[in-house]
């Protein structure tokens, strides 16, 4: 994982499966920075009270996480990857 800020946003980007990810980085039930927690497979968990969430569409797997988190579309680029912005969503 990686944290980044970009134009403003606060982002963490997860590599997992062998794709990458980009969420906003912050637990949608505590606000804390997720880049301090710990990635596993596809799963997040939260560092403060270890609610989990799937970095693939950012929807809650485990309490006290209700909320889906924000979420950005990622394409791999020669050399890199790019992340949408503009794409910013909560999963379903």
């Amino acid at each position: 994982m990686r944290a980044l800020k970009l134009d403003g946003h606060h982002v963490v980007v997860c590599h997992a499966d062998g794709a990458y990810y980009a969420l906003e980085n912050r637990c949608p039930h505590a606000l804390v920075p997720l880049d301090a927690g710990r990635l596993e497979g596809c799963v997040l968990e939260c560092p403060l009270h270890g609610g989990r969430l799937d970095v693939r569409d950012g929807s809650p797997l485990a309490q006290p996480i209700r909320k889906p988190a924000t979420t950005f579309r990622v394409r791999p680029v020669p050399g890199g990857i790019e992340i949408d912005l503009t794409s910013r969503a909560p999963a379903r």
